[in-house]
């Protein structure tokens, strides 16, 4: 996401300093925009404080995990960079008068009781569970975002992402979309966990991208309440995982079957994001149908495969 974020700002007449440690990222997805008069790259942990050179306007805080196999695995760091990490970042924003928005999470609704998700849903979290390292991150994120606007003034705005998914999605990254992609590529099994009729909303890249650009330039007298900081961005169209598999067969035109394991712990039985106040706030959502999404991502995906098998 946010090497596509990356070009979007650029192509808006927008200088950008791309700060990552690479622990789940990886350097080639900006490889193009390294020599652009216009991005630089600084390879640092936001955990620790950092100091921008000149005038910074935005400050968009999108560090951390956010694949249960990458948080499971980078667990203490997850919780670092939701609290240490967005401490020096509003740091940062307060210091140089910068808009602040969060990439925030459908997650902190966690096994949510109430679908659609609406942003005034307060969530049913597990606290000490295994995905809480990453949905207290994020809650935790929230309230001290908020807790700077209010203190300090800051212009904070907090954009609850939904599933995301097209290019640059690495192959191993563990989330539902490129592990189906590549076990259809591969002819194998898709591995489905539960029964499958847990569901999920898929929101292609671009269109998130788009909403993001449009919520961050939005003018702050625009932003009437502190309600309006907060908004939902993803798809509304919610499908089954076993859904999905079909789909994700179809598209690739493969013959794999599915084989079931069992539902990891805490893992959410629905999700599906309420857009309205985005539809109403931003004039937005997304466009971009599941088919062509797909078929964009598979693509990708599958010269990420050549390039591994001829390594």
């Amino acid at each position: 996401m946010g090497s596509h974020l990356c070009e979007r700002l650029i192509a808006e007449g927008l200088q950008v300093v791309c700060v990552d440690n690479l622990v789940t990222g990886n350097l080639e997805n900006v490889a193009h925009l390294v020599d652009h008069k216009d991005f630089s790259f600084v390879r640092h942990d936001v955990s620790r404080p950092i100091e921008i050179a000149g005038s910074v306007d935005y400050v968009l805080h999108f560090a951390s995990p956010a694949s249960p196999k990458d948080y499971d695995r980078l667990p203490i760091q997850t919780l670092k960079v939701g609290g240490l990490g967005t401490y020096n970042m509003l740091g940062l924003a307060k210091a140089k008068g910068s808009v602040f928005l969060l990439a925030s999470s459908s997650e902190v609704y966690g096994d949510p009781e109430v679908n659609p998700q609406p942003e005034t849903y307060w969530g049913h979290v597990n606290p000490v569970g295994p995905r809480s390292v990453y949905d207290e991150a994020k809650r935790f994120a929230e309230a001290m975002a908020m807790a700077y606007h209010r203190e300090h003034g800051i212009d904070a705005r907090i954009a609850r992402i939904f599933n995301c998914y097209g290019p640059r999605m690495r192959i191993d990254d563990g989330r539902v979309v490129p592990t189906f992609i590549v076990q259809a590529l591969r002819s194998e099994p898709l591995t489905v966990y539960g029964d499958g009729i847990q569901t999920r909303s898929l929101c292609y890249v671009d269109d998130l991208i788009e909403g993001l650009f449009r919520f961050l330039m939005t003018t702050p007298e625009a932003l009437n309440s502190t309600s309006d900081r907060i908004v939902n961005l993803g798809s509304p169209q919610e499908m089954t995982i076993l859904q999905l598999a079909q789909k994700v067969v179809e598209v690739t035109a493969s013959g794999s079957g599915t084989v079931f394991r069992v539902l990891p712990h805490d893992d959410p039985k629905v999700r599906s994001p309420d857009i309205g106040r985005a539809t109403h706030l931003l004039d937005w959502a997304p466009r971009v149908s599941l088919d062509e999404g797909l078929r964009t991502t598979i693509s990708d995906i599958g010269q990420q495969l050549e390039r591994v098998a001829a390594i």
